[in-house]
């Protein structure tokens, strides 16, 4: 890895978007997509477009022209994704490959179709090499090999930031990516099996302090260390890149600062209430040691995360009891 400074964020400012601009979320209904339509919202768009999976299956090369040839939006923000946590990513990796890379290739060949000037693609931090230097820097995608687990998940992802760089060379689009660390919050998948760390900590702890359970097996060791960022930060952050970013390099979206997997599981354990023992189960896998996201480049142009994790567990939390009636029923 180069280990000279990362250069200053020197780029032309796209400017305000019209709020009564057709925007069209893909992926509206899920975690980030909705907290992005949320936000939108509140910023005061008056054209939203969204369509969810029965009505638009992304996947479907012919659907998804018909549909941006119908609708002509003037700017997409891509946040549909086939997404889950480690165990999902480990036992699907066919699945986790080509669902993405047919949703993201479906989707931007249609948007350079009708012309769609802005363009937000959103990956994931798993991009990045397992042993990155920490905090990871953006110019270091492509220099280390991938993290098993989910290595299939990061190759579609990879794409998408090399379909975003073709756009803008080929047809002068105003296209850009974010790469987000750890999310979480309202509206996240809390399935037993196939979620990320966060959810399927509340959900078990949750249940075992339902349960009086005297003890909770975590998996793996609990040293590796993650960042976590509340999803109406990140929704908060789409915004402000569209308006103030336009770069053909992916641009690192977090809060800089993470925790090991123990401390995690101990915060929601205080969260929930649970007052038993958390044992490490060590033959799990632990995944990347550890991924800390460089955020420099996006705080020098003036946006940082405002959610601090304590808070935003606690808001998740309240938000999955409230809705358990919905979620047992899946």
């Amino acid at each position: 890895m180069n280990d000279t400074p990362v250069s200053p964020v020197t780029l032309s400012t796209p400017g305000p978007v019209d709020r009564s601009a057709r925007v069209y979320v893909a992926g509206h209904r899920g975690l980030v997509g909705g907290a992005v339509w949320r936000h939108l919202e509140a910023e005061g768009f008056t054209n939203l477009l969204g369509a969810n999976s029965s009505e638009l299956d992304l996947r479907d090369r012919s659907a998804v022209f018909a549909f941006m040839d119908k609708h002509r939006p003037e700017v997409v923000i891509d946040a549909a994704a086939r997404v889950g946590g480690i165990h999902a990513n480990n036992t699907y990796p066919a699945e986790f490959l080509s669902d993405n890379l047919l949703i993201q290739v479906n989707l931007m060949d249609a948007a350079n179709a009708v012309d769609v000037e802005r363009l937000m693609f959103l990956g994931s931090s798993c991009i990045y090499p397992k042993f990155a230097q920490q905090p990871i820097r953006e110019d270091s995608l492509l220099t280390g090999a991938l993290e098993p687990t989910n290595d299939a998940y990061a190759i579609a992802k990879i794409s998408g930031i090399m379909q975003v760089q073709a756009s803008r060379r080929q047809y002068d689009r105003r296209w850009i990516s974010a790469m987000p660390t750890n999310l979480y919050g309202p509206g996240d998948n809390f399935h037993p099996e196939n979620s990320h760390v966060m959810p399927a900590l509340i959900r078990r702890l949750h249940e075992a302090k339902e349960q009086h359970l005297p003890e909770v097996v975590i998996w793996g060791t609990g040293t590796p260390r993650r960042e976590f960022l509340h999803v109406d930060d990140l929704a908060s952050a789409v915004l402000f890149l569209l308006e103030n970013y336009d770069s053909p390099q992916t641009i690192n979206v977090g809060v800089g600062e993470d925790v090991s997997i123990r401390e995690l599981a101990e915060l929601v354990a205080r969260t929930v209430g649970y007052e038993g023992t958390l044992t490490q189960d060590v033959s799990k896998p632990d995944g990347t040691p550890r991924k800390l996201l460089d955020v420099s480049r996006l705080n020098s142009l003036g946006w940082t995360a405002r959610i601090p994790l304590e808070q935003g567990v606690a808001q998740t939390y309240e938000w999955y009891v409230n809705h358990l009636s919905q979620l047992r029923a899946k």
